[in-house]
């Protein structure tokens, strides 16, 4: 199961959100913190500023009236409030000794009691009295703080902006891993646009550079391969016919095998060498399993029984003529080296449609698995006659990724080998016109 944390996109997006939010709650609490410090400060010069004005009101014109909520009371008085506490909230305990920092030594301050409008009362060494003046609330009451809203507002803006920005970062990198994908199927692979960072383009280059020289490569083996197979079909057909001529029937007889054997090869050589997508019709893969059995028995009624256990239905299509080779090769395989029977069995599962096939023999050691489908690869010396060339298991697997599938070769619990192929619902259904189109409709859907 497929999980989005496990993708470049969903790291990115968790790394950038999980910044962010560190980045902006640091901040908010950066700015509440020097807020409330500056809200102090304010408070503090307020005060020290409205007690020199009494001051100076007093020394100067002591007959006019002072500002309201600014007074001066007796030392005497009942109204003067008590000495403070040591169990003063932080923020009041911290203006109480900035205020005394600011006013000269030896004065006392003092809050007003709680429930009346906030006020100071300070009296220094030369006051006859105790002058009360107001002050700002530390931490004004606000039904919402609007840093807040202005906090969620950029960082939703910052969230699409970075989810933007991951995107168009990943976003050629997974055409890149798309691409790889396509290239290891042994599928056709066009050009990967070079776009993205400067480290980016240059691994798409040469990624695209990379699928040039191999192409190429694959292509000229193909044309040789081709070309030798179809030059030799000409002497094979002459060499034939001249057999057909001989007297000596033994002779004749041996003569003949050995050219089928060799006909057999040079069959094989240019069923390997193409390259070309098919355009077959697509056919019901169940329908023409045993189309396939049937014409099998008649053309081999002494070859192995066939047994058939096909459950996919008709919507599992395959091109007809891939899927002929498919099964001629697995069945010839089948008979030439496993044991009676051999099962064709089409499924559904999670990932597909299946199509296997698998014969009852002794199977391939599990050392030789990986190279079973190796091109020219026999596993066995006895294997090489009877127009053996080592392509059987190569051909299967090169058809298969050639229209979108996975071959898996494996041995049967039970004994035997067992070729199994899957293949994505939208490739065992694709339209026919997509099939043909080949390369260019992929780079066009890239």
């Amino acid at each position: 199961m497929r999980r989005a944390i496990d993708t470049l996109f969903g790291r990115l997006v968790v790394i950038v959100i999980g910044m962010l939010v560190l980045s902006h709650v640091a901040w908010f609490a950066i700015i509440r913190f020097e807020r409330d410090n500056v809200q102090t400060r304010f408070a503090v010069e307020e005060a020290v500023f409205l007690v020199e004005a009494v001051r100076q009101h007093i020394a100067n014109t002591p007959d006019q009236p002072l500002p309201p909520r600014v007074r001066v009371v007796g030392l005497e008085s009942p109204d003067v409030p008590r000495q403070p506490d040591e169990d003063i909230p932080p923020p009041l305990q911290r203006f109480l000794e900035d205020l005394k920092d600011r006013l000269p030594d030896g004065t006392e301050v003092r809050l007003n009691e709680p429930g009346g409008p906030p006020s100071v009362w300070v009296h220094g060494a030369k006051d006859t009295g105790w002058i009360v003046v107001p002050v700002q609330p530390l931490r004004p009451p606000r039904s919402r703080d609007r840093m807040l809203v202005w906090l969620a507002l950029i960082f939703s803006t910052a969230v699409l902006a970075a989810l933007f920005g991951a995107w168009q970062l990943q976003n050629p990198l997974r055409g890149l891993a798309q691409a790889v994908q396509r290239f290891g199927r042994g599928q056709p692979t066009p050009p990967v646009p070079e776009r993205g960072p400067r480290e980016l383009r240059q691994l798409t280059h040469g990624f695209n550079q990379m699928v040039r020289e191999v192409s190429q490569t694959e292509n000229d083996r193909a044309v040789m391969l081709a070309g030798v197979a179809h030059d030799l079909k000409t002497p094979l057909a002459r060499l034939r016919l001249r057999a057909e001529m001989m007297d000596d029937e033994k002779m004749r007889d041996g003569v003949v095998r050995d050219v089928d054997s060799m006909a057999h090869i040079v069959d094989q050589f240019l069923v390997f060498a193409h390259d070309r997508p098919d355009g077959s019709e697509p056919v019901p893969v169940d329908e023409q399993c045993e189309r396939i059995v049937r014409a099998y028995r008649a053309v081999s009624p002494g070859a192995q029984p066939v047994r058939l256990n096909l459950e996919a239905g008709p919507s599992f299509v395959l091109p007809a003529a891939t899927l002929d080779r498919l099964l001629s090769n697995l069945l010839d395989n089948a008979h030439a080296y496993g044991a009676p029977p051999v099962v064709i069995e089409t499924r559904r599962d999670a990932k597909g449609w299946v199509l296997s096939v698998a014969d009852h023999g002794k199977g391939i050691a599990p050392d030789d698995l990986i190279k079973a489908s190796r091109p020219f690869v026999r596993l066995d010396p006895a294997r090489g006659g009877s127009g053996h060339s080592g392509l059987g298991l190569a051909i299967v697997e090169r058809l298969a990724r050639r229209v979108g599938g996975e071959c898996e070769i494996g041995n049967r619990a039970e004994g035997g080998l067992r070729v199994a192929m899957t293949f994505p619902f939208e490739v065992a259904t694709q339209p026919l016109a997509e099939r043909r189109a080949g390369p260019q409709h992929e780079e066009r859907a890239l």
